[in-house]
């Protein structure tokens, strides 16, 4: 079965800016991806039942709030808890470098920075996605 990739667009916590999540919704669906994007101010809870329900390949997690070393390994371990670590996921926005690797000790897959081509993030999550 050959479908397209399917990537859940999620701005976790009480962050009101998404022009970064639309610009990358919008690249990733050019690339001929499915793009769900669940809107502003979603809990991990939600993002993770969504993803389940729309049987995605990937959660990208949009970020700027300051908030990213609860949510988004929250949003990891929800993942886990669910048995989905098949849904490949990964973060973007204003991250700290200094925070990156324990992002992605808690299971964020990569973390993508402001001033990243939107071209290294398709690229990343179609060499990364793990399903068969």
């Amino acid at each position: 079965m050959d479908r397209p990739i399917r990537v859940l667009v999620a701005k976790p916590g009480l962050d009101g800016h998404d022009r970064g999540a639309k610009v990358i919704a919008r690249a990733l669906r050019d690339a001929g991806m499915e793009v769900i994007y669940t809107g502003l101010r979603q809990t991990p809870e939600q993002i993770v039942n969504a993803a389940i329900q729309e049987d995605v390949d990937c959660i990208a997690l949009s970020i700027l709030s300051g908030a990213h070393n609860t949510l988004l390994p929250k949003v990891a371990s929800l993942i886990k808890a669910e048995n989905a670590e098949d849904i490949l996921i990964v973060g973007g926005g204003v991250i700290p470098d200094e925070d990156i690797p324990g992002l992605k000790a808690s299971g964020i897959s990569e973390v993508f920075t402001p001033g990243t081509p939107t071209q290294v993030t398709i690229d990343y999550i179609r060499a990364n996605i793990k399903r068969a």
